[in-house]
């Protein structure tokens, strides 16, 4: 009997709810409709004034739009067969794995409009290790679900392989590895 280990499988690929992006996105539309007016108030007798609006635009829709979208997209978390991966960072990025055969506890907290939108933040206690948050993860339910599943397919799995301590003592247990 040939103990070949199975593929992974991505199982799910999550991102944080993209409600995070609705004030970013009022941000850069009304910070354009300022820097718009304030071009159609000075218009060329300022010309150096147009330049501190027109730069003024730019750096607050960097600051107020790109970052909390780059900082929304650098958030990632990987379910798969295997393990769950959680990935952030922008300049750093930082990485963190939970195997699903250590086994773990999943709860979800909902905190303000989440419940409206069922999403959720799912925190993974994996033992001695501090808690993972997968931060308001769309569908939290569905989510938590899932991993616990996962967790409980492996954990048959293993106790399908390994013999149970009363064959062990008894001795009905064969080793044929």
């Amino acid at each position: 009997m040939t103990d070949e280990p199975a593929t992974e499988l991505v199982v799910a690929r999550l991102r944080p709810h993209a409600r995070r992006l609705v004030r970013p996105a009022v941000f850069v539309v009304l910070v354009a409709a300022a820097g718009g007016f304030g071009f159609g108030v000075f218009r060329a007798e300022l010309a150096w004034l147009n330049v501190v609006v027109a730069v003024l635009v730019v750096v607050l829709v960097l600051v107020g739009g790109l970052v909390p979208l780059l900082r929304w997209m650098s958030e990632r978390y990987v379910v798969t067969t295997r393990r769950l991966v959680v990935s952030h960072g922008l300049g750093t990025r930082t990485r963190r794995e939970l195997l699903h055969s250590r086994g773990y506890d999943v709860t979800v907290r909902r905190q303000g409009a989440q419940g409206l939108f069922r999403s959720g933040d799912v925190l993974v206690f994996p033992g001695d290790d501090p808690a993972l948050v997968l931060a308001d993860v769309p569908h939290a339910d569905l989510v938590v679900a899932v991993l616990h599943d996962l967790v409980e397919a492996h954990e048959a799995r293993r106790r399908h392989r390994e013999p149970d301590w009363d064959d062990i003592v008894r001795g009905t247990t064969r080793y044929d590895r």
